[in-house]
């Protein structure tokens, strides 16, 4: 515990998303009190295209109570 999932648009380099996953495990163990190496971080790149459909409509809007940072767009 924790484990988090970032979802992005393809992109990015190998040593950008493990720079990610580093930083937000770092926040991730220094704000919820918890040792580094229980934090788990998963970095999926998803197409543009297929955003709507597999991340807005699927995670976004049903999850939207949970949202602690919510998208400044809209997919409608």
């Amino acid at each position: 515990m924790p484990h988090v999932e970032i979802q992005c648009y393809p992109g990015r380099t190998e040593e950008q998303k493990q720079l990610c996953a580093e930083k937000v495990a770092d926040a991730i163990a220094e704000t919820m009190g918890c040792n580094i190496s229980s934090v788990s971080i998963a970095i999926k790149e998803i197409d543009q295209a297929d955003w709507k459909e597999k991340v807005w409509d699927k995670q976004i809007v049903p999850d939207e109570k949970y949202l602690y940072k919510k998208p400044g767009y809209s997919c409608e």
